[in-house]
């Protein structure tokens, strides 16, 4: 977007992480500015919600265990898909006054603003795998590379849709709205608050479409039943993935030149 001199260009990816550190911390300290606990609500936010939603559910499903820990681990996934996606949509719009004052690429903007969902997945990640491990039920090395390589794959694909969505918000601000309704009723096209078992096994693919659906159940079936998705189901996922995030891009390039006019 912006035309860089040669030398410039060569410390491009240097100055890239500096910047996108740089807004991370400020995202992050901007969030808990004045609060009394600080960075403590960080912590304090998955493992309360964690342990209000086990208290809950084990009254409601006392007679089904793995039910109630599926469902908090759907919540908080399908949580952090709403939040970073959202920012991420926004984020220009609401950052792009900083765009006039350095000279950076406007992705950096896109992808940084993940983090704070970013950072709250990462604790209910531990908060979630400390709890299995004091009931007995530690996954495995194996299985947690692969929880891993999950929350990779979904990182990809809700860069992918925070590139292409903040573009076009820039045009068409009605789709802050249409996104919000398609996030609320994406909740229950993803198999979250049901089993994917109770509906008919030709409708599987069209719920699998929607990109939350195999990264819940491939982590439920890692974290809580100790067992790997088949090769062919991680190929598909990372086709999905790969796709989601290269027409993000490719809609990104298409639309970015015209960001400055339209902020």
């Amino acid at each position: 977007m912006f035309p860089l001199s040669p030398a410039r260009t060569r410390r491009e990816p240097s100055q890239w992480r500096d910047l996108v550190w740089t807004l991370v911390r400020t995202d992050f300290k901007t969030r808990y500015h004045g609060t009394i606990g600080g960075f403590l609500w960080a912590l304090l936010k998955p493992l309360s919600m964690f342990l209000v939603l086990l208290a809950v559910f084990s009254y409601v499903f006392a007679s089904t265990p793995q039910y109630k820990l599926d469902l908090i681990i759907g919540l908080f996934l399908y949580e952090f898909f709403q939040e970073s996606t959202k920012t991420g949509l926004l984020s220009l719009r609401a950052k792009g006054y900083l765009l006039t004052k350095a000279r950076f690429p406007s992705w950096v903007l896109v992808v940084s603003s993940a983090s704070n969902a970013v950072i709250t997945l990462g604790l209910f990640s531990m908060v979630l795998v400390v709890f299995l491990a004091i009931s007995g039920r530690a996954p495995s090395p194996a299985m947690l590379g692969l929880f891993v390589v999950y929350q990779a794959h979904f990182l990809a694909i809700v860069t992918g849709f925070s590139l292409a969505a903040s573009v076009l918000f820039m045009r068409y601000r009605d789709l802050n709205q249409v996104w919000e309704v398609i996030t609320q009723a994406g909740f229950f096209v993803a198999p979250i608050i049901y089993p994917i078992g109770v509906l008919p096994e030709r409708l599987h693919i069209l719920l699998y479409l929607w990109p939350p659906t195999p990264i819940v159940l491939f982590s439920r079936s890692v974290l809580v039943d100790g067992h790997a998705p088949s090769a062919l189901a991680h190929l598909l996922l990372t086709l999905e993935a790969s796709a989601i995030l290269a027409v993000g891009a490719l809609i990104y390039r298409w639309r970015a030149p015209r960001v400055a006019e339209e902020l």
